[in-house]
């Protein structure tokens, strides 16, 4: 029996909030790492089947169209590899830049509203100095 793992961002910061038990994980991981089904399968004592359904059932956990954007989704949230991305705020959309991407709309509001909050810091700041 395998036990549910928290796993992925968290909800406040928009993104999804998935519980991975140990087993999908572990067929997430072997995804990440190039293996097939069956060797999943064979490696974890399962059935292919039984991995087919597990890998469809974490990748609509993650809101992921396949498994290679499973993991792909993963990476950005720190699953596999534990440095989670930021997505949804200034930091997310400067990364975005300098990996020389479009950035994402959630990123760009999310660059929009703390240039609106600075914006307003700085107002106050200088109402009060007059």
């Amino acid at each position: 029996m395998s036990t549910s793992t928290k796993a992925g961002p968290s909800s406040a910061g928009g993104g999804p909030d998935p519980y991975l038990t140990d087993n999908e994980l572990a067929v997430l991981q072997g995804a990440a790492y190039g293996e097939t089904y069956a060797s999943i399968a064979k490696r974890l004592g399962y059935a292919e089947k039984s991995v087919s359904k597990m890998a469809l059932r974490l990748s609509r956990k993650l809101g992921a169209r396949n498994m290679t954007h499973a993991v792909l989704l993963a990476c950005r949230a720190g699953i596999l590899d534990g440095r989670p991305q930021r997505h949804g705020d200034r930091a997310g959309f400067m990364a975005h830049v300098r990996r020389g991407e479009q950035p994402c709309d959630a990123c760009r509001e999310g660059r929009n509203a703390f240039d609106r909050a600075w914006r307003a810091s700085r107002k106050a700041e200088q109402s009060h100095a007059a």
